[in-house]
């Protein structure tokens, strides 16, 4: 679903690329995180991704698209993309409007656009907020309301930037449990995020970036159990692996199930 080989991207002829050698295969229906601190090039890599950057060298592939010379508005079809700030992706007068924004752009029936706008407001919580003008809502409603335009297209590949921003505890789960469930139906989804637990609980493989290179990559409950280079990302461990790290001989925990189930082996084995 996507293929991304040889990419480096700089922003312009005198600045040094912010993405270097860039080069990794997503399949349909992988949900996949990327992280690393401020500044690695993860966003930037995101925005290869829909066309909003062009590679200066390499090339992006994305539904068997060539995204270096597809504008922007075919992308949108195959491609929903999430921004991590809000307030840069709403503009419409209305949350109403914002959601159906995106399914009116690719020609969509009035009555499917209805259906679909009404459905994905109550996913999100936003029935009773239609009407509303998106910036009297709060930074964590705008972003729902953001992620609602974006689902609603209901594309093949979802792009998303910090999904949990501005979110609670509950709202995050409840975000996450909608994502996951549009990849259980297929959908292909590459998120950018801060939060190790958030990566942990969703991600099956995890994509390390650091200094505009991807430095590891492989399923999430072993890239996670780097430490070292997670410290040298400004990252640490979930809390779990974290513990199973510092307790050593815990080398398969990666929740409280399996650690529990990994204390209760080795303890019978000690015993005996």
């Amino acid at each position: 679903m996507i293929v991304v080989e040889g990419l480096e991207y700089t922003y312009s002829p005198k600045t040094p690329n912010t993405l270097k050698g860039i080069n990794f295969t997503i399949n349909q229906g992988e949900m996949v995180a990327v992280i690393g601190q401020n500044g690695a090039g993860k966003s930037t890599l995101l925005r290869q991704l829909n066309g909003l950057a062009k590679p200066t060298k390499g090339k992006v592939t994305v539904a068997g698209i060539d995204t270096k010379n597809t504008p922007v508005s075919v992308l949108a079809k195959h491609i929903g993309y999430l921004f991590q700030n809000p307030d840069h992706q709403i503009f419409c007068q209305t949350v109403g409007k914002e959601i159906e924004f995106g399914m009116r752009n690719i020609g969509m029936p009035e009555d499917e656009i209805k259906l679909r706008s009404e459905k994905t407001a109550a996913l999100l919580s936003l029935s009773g907020k239609m009407e509303d003008h998106p910036f009297n809502l709060s930074r964590g409603e705008r972003q729902r309301a953001a992620l609602a335009g974006v689902l609603a297209v209901a594309p093949e590949v979802l792009v998303l930037d910090e999904p949990t921003t501005g979110q609670d505890y509950r709202e995050c789960i409840e975000i996450m449990d909608i994502v996951t469930a549009a990849n259980k139906k297929g959908t292909t989804v590459l998120m950018v995020s801060h939060d190790m637990e958030i990566v942990l609980d969703y991600a099956q493989r995890t994509i390390m970036m650091c200094d505009g290179r991807i430095v590891e990559d492989g399923r999430t409950t072993e890239v996670l159990r780097k430490a070292e280079k997670l410290a040298g990302t400004g990252l640490k461990p979930p809390q779990i692996i974290e513990l199973a790290l510092s307790l050593g001989g815990y080398d398969d925990a990666y929740d409280v199930d399996t650690m529990v189930e990994a204390i209760k082996g080795k303890m019978k084995g000690e015993k005996t």
